[in-house]
């Protein structure tokens, strides 16, 4: 009876044994399935980094402003450089594109050249630092001719109020618009000036009425790498900037034959004057004061009238004030005092006496207005001289924008 007990309870402990093996092998045999499928899923790659460049490879005749820009869609921008025909770098910068978060512009610190090929080469890397690469390369224009327009006024100059600023070009322009788009004005205080085109090779610039007295313009010419059209492009960038002094405006009444002087909003003097005669009258309309002679020979062969001609002369004049380019002045006449407040019997000149026309003299500035009324001439217009500015109507000026 003893042996049969112990015999069963033996069998109990190997038992035991057997299910405890049994379950540590299970649990192995799970633990290692889940390790084997761990190793069977390895982690994603990450996605390719793309870019692309705004200039063509192979692009030629571009304006050497033309925007080089790197727009990546997958991945963050690394280096972007730029290099001439001989490999040398071309300093520059690279900066956010405005508004857009994949594109970036890389701008040189100085200027492209004409006629010059460049190679702009950008990379970017994706989350794994793997690097994607774009080149190209292009080849800006050769003008045929370069274009430095002139401009007035001069750099540091005051005017008066009158004076519109003026741009002359050595040859015709052909795309107004674009040269347009680069002529920027900014002024201290603010006005609604527009440009206009008084020909294929000239344009001015003027509010619609007479700039606000101390103020000061800058003009901005930006028109390196601009097309002109017909081969001319623009040679480079200019700058000028002055200031409008005081309000100086004056006004010829060729019927009650006064001038009356306006410093301001004050009349600081009338004076008794003679304009042109019936045969030569003054010009109706804003006059702007252009240059002043202390002493000066005026020659009627100047404007076609021989000097031996009936009405024809030649004498030395004082105090000559210029208010337009046909020979429209106003001077010292002391052979015409008599007639200065009655009668108008000049060649269409302003005849004041030789002391009224020195105060005249030392007051005006390029630039300041005198306005004819009251003339039996016609208006000042383009025939007269390059600045009839004022003698066209607001809306007329407004037409001979390009940009219209």
């Amino acid at each position: 009876m003893v042996s049969s007990v112990n015999g069963r309870g033996e069998g109990r402990r190997v038992a035991a044994v057997l299910i405890a093996v049994l379950l540590a092998f299970l649990a192995g045999c799970q633990g290692s399935s889940s390790g084997d499928a761990s190793a069977r899923t390895p982690e994603r790659p990450a996605a390719p980094a793309e870019l692309a460049l705004s200039v063509s490879d192979g692009s030629v005749d571009l304006p050497p402003t033309t925007p080089v820009s790197v727009i990546v869609s997958s991945g963050e921008l690394g280096d972007v450089t730029v290099t001439d025909a001989a490999g040398a770098v071309v300093p520059g910068a690279v900066a956010p594109a405005d508004g857009d978060p994949t594109t970036s512009v890389w701008t040189p610190e100085g200027e492209l050249a004409y006629g010059t090929s460049y190679t702009v080469t950008a990379t970017a890397a994706n989350e794994d630092d793997a690097e994607a690469t774009a080149s190209s390369t292009f080849t800006t224009v050769s003008p045929a001719t370069l274009s430095t327009p002139s401009v007035g006024p001069l750099d540091g100059t005051t005017v008066g109020v009158g004076m519109p600023i003026r741009v002359y070009f050595d040859d015709p322009v052909a795309d107004q618009a674009a040269v347009e788009r680069n002529l920027h004005v900014t002024t201290s205080t603010p006005t609604d000036g527009v440009w206009s085109w008084l020909s294929d090779s000239e344009v001015h610039f003027r509010p619609s009425t007479y700039w606000p007295a101390n103020t000061e313009v800058t003009l901005e010419a930006d028109l390196y790498g601009v097309d002109f059209g017909n081969g001319v492009w623009g040679e480079k960038d200019r700058t000028v900037s002055f200031n409008v002094g005081d309000k100086h405006v004056s006004v010829v009444d060729a019927g009650a034959h006064t001038l009356t002087v306006y410093d301001g909003d004050q009349v600081v003097q009338t004076y008794p004057m003679s304009a042109g005669s019936a045969e030569n009258p003054t010009r109706n309309g804003p006059h702007v004061v252009l240059e002043k002679f202390a002493d000066i020979t005026m020659d009627s062969s100047t404007f076609g009238l021989a000097v031996d001609a009936p009405g024809g002369y030649r004498t030395d004049v004082q105090y000559a004030t210029r208010i337009s380019n046909n020979g429209e002045f106003v001077h010292a006449a002391p052979w015409s005092v008599a007639s200065q407040g009655s009668a108008n019997v000049s060649h269409g000149c302003i005849n004041l006496s030789t002391e009224r026309a020195r105060w005249f003299y030392d007051f005006s500035q390029p630039g300041d207005v005198v306005e004819v009324v009251n003339s039996i001439g016609p208006t000042l217009s383009w025939v007269d001289g390059d600045i009839y500015d004022w003698a066209v109507s607001w809306e007329d000026w407004k037409a001979g924008s390009a940009l219209t």
